[in-house]
């Protein structure tokens, strides 16, 4: 792909770069279709599926749950007031940088109405200290002067104690470099090497590192760089977000679901693959109870997904790419627990609130303040719907305990809720997250595959632009489409992402000191 700076504008930022896909036909030709599988039905599936169905491909959408989404699925459960709510693994920002997932949410909902703005961002210590990116501009570098201007966690006099040098390199962040200077340091010694007060440290960047469900002193330094220069001095988008004003179901997967199979796309959720085994060209794909013939596949799956599917795939790629895939590693368990309580929460609290030092807990989401089935049952019974996690917990705790003890830190942070009966309340653990440890990049898979038929796509993916999380796992999906689309000379989709390189010839001269 090559980068270019025109298109329709997915944002404010006037640095975005486009990646246009390589020349060729608008769509495939009604007999010259090919069969496309993609596995996985969340984000990189659904953005996969999507594009190839659109550009005239006949896909069959492999899902092994009961509905699409993944880890942004949803589900209906039955309250003990008689009520029937949504549950789901939880609260996710959908930031204005996430281009490309938005533009996949375009498809059905061109002008993001579904999706709601949050006021703040707020950050809050056990020390007191609270910080907040309302009113912190958001173009760089006004954006980092800005909160150390206005952050009570970190003052001109922490800027004296800092390590200049070691800083630079967050100036000027590209993709793959960054990987190859940083992949061997964890998160928490470069914050170290570079000085950071201990409360900014807390707040401001342990926050992003647990973002990937990660210890800090684990996860590579690398990804927490990549999110400095996606949030902070690389995009003018800010740190504010959006978030579904309605379940995930309702407001996103659903109505995408619709929009494939008006596409003609089969969806097949409940529907695990079993194998992927090369074929003449393309692959038989062991689905369910099946053998579906395939002229190209998807493998749009997390780790353990995919470490299942090759492993039970004996002809895929060559030996050195499978011993990739088996080294991939999942991150440490995480709980989601919702409550419904009996009475609300004082109205000046936030929507979102990330916390540090409270004991595991890691950030509290007022359910009512901007989900709508939320607000009704609230609305309806006076109380309100509380949610809160606890992220990389260590596999060997008393899981029963970690839920107490996160109800108990919510009553030390939101005093309130001290008197509040629990009307009912749902515990989600999962473990099924990527772990980006120290010096694990090089091994990474990308998203073309060791098959010209085959492409690889997920939040675990390597695809060596400044993107991650959900906007990693919608952009490799549509990469995956892309470069399958490519071979068979179709078009594929403009791609947008944050800039590659820091936003100026003065950050970028800055950051190439410490090279030196």
């Amino acid at each position: 792909m090559t980068a270019s700076r025109s298109g329709a504008r997915r944002g404010r930022d006037r640095k975005a770069e486009t990646l246009l896909p390589p020349p060729g036909a608008s769509r495939f030709a009604p007999r010259d279709a090919p069969r496309a599988a993609v596995v996985g039905g969340g984000i990189a599936g659904l953005a996969a599926a999507t594009l190839l169905a659109e550009r005239g491909a006949r896909v069959t959408l492999y899902e092994q749950g009961e509905s699409l989404g993944g880890r942004l699925a949803g589900w209906r459960t039955r309250l003990a007031d008689g009520s029937t709510a949504t549950m789901s693994r939880g609260f996710h920002a959908f930031f204005r940088q996430y281009y490309n997932l938005r533009g996949l949410l375009r498809r059905t909902d061109p002008a993001l109405a579904r999706l709601t703005a949050l006021p703040d961002y707020p950050l809050r210590h056990s020390g007191g200290l609270t910080d907040s990116f309302a009113r912190i501009p958001r173009t760089p570098p006004l954006s980092a002067l800005g909160f150390v201007a206005l952050s009570p966690t970190f003052g001109a006099r922490d800027l004296v104690g800092m390590n200049a040098r070691a800083a630079l390199p967050l100036l000027d962040v590209r993709v793959p470099e960054v990987y190859e200077r940083f992949d061997g340091v964890s998160a928490t010694a470069f914050l170290d090497r570079v000085g950071f007060p201990e409360a900014a440290h807390h707040l401001a960047f342990e926050v992003f590192s647990r973002s990937f469900f990660a210890d800090p002193r684990e996860l590579s330094a690398a990804e927490l760089i990549l999110m400095f220069h996606i949030y902070f001095l690389g995009s003018a988008e800010g740190l504010l977000f959006d978030v579904p004003n309605e379940p995930f179901p309702q407001a996103l997967w659903e109505p995408l679901g619709a929009y494939l199979e008006r596409l003609g796309a089969d969806i097949r959720t409940g529907t695990p693959v079993h194998g992927v085994d090369p074929r003449d060209g393309g692959a038989d794909v062991r689905a369910g109870r099946a053998v579906d013939r395939h002229d190209v596949v998807v493998l749009a799956l997390d780790s353990a997904g995919l470490r299942g599917v090759v492993a039970a795939s004996p002809g895929l790629g060559t030996p050195a790419w499978r011993e990739d895939i088996a080294a991939l590693r999942t991150a440490p368990p995480f709980l989601v627990s919702r409550l419904w309580l009996d009475r609300p929460v004082r109205a000046d609290r936030a929507g979102f609130l990330g916390t540090s030092g409270y004991g595991g807990l890691d950030n509290i989401s007022v359910l009512e303040r901007y989900e709508d089935e939320a607000a009704r049952w609230a609305a309806r019974t006076g109380g309100s719907v509380v949610e809160l996690h606890a992220y990389a917990v260590d596999e060997r705790a008393d899981r029963e305990g970690v839920q107490r003890a996160l109800v108990e830190r919510l009553r030390e942070v939101y005093a309130e809720t001290r008197a509040a009966r629990i009307v009912d309340a749902r515990h989600e653990w999962r473990a099924d997250c990527p772990l980006f440890p120290t010096g694990s990049y090089h091994r990474r898979p990308r998203v073309r595959g060791p098959h010209p038929w085959l492409a690889l796509a997920g939040d675990a993916v390597r695809c060596d632009l400044p993107v991650a999380l959900m906007e990693r796992a919608a952009t490799t999906g549509f990469l995956a489409a892309n470069a399958l689309l490519a071979e068979r000379g179709v078009r594929g989709q403009v791609l947008w992402t944050v800039p590659r390189a820091g936003r100026s010839a003065a950050l970028r001269a800055l950051g190439a000191l410490a090279a030196r």
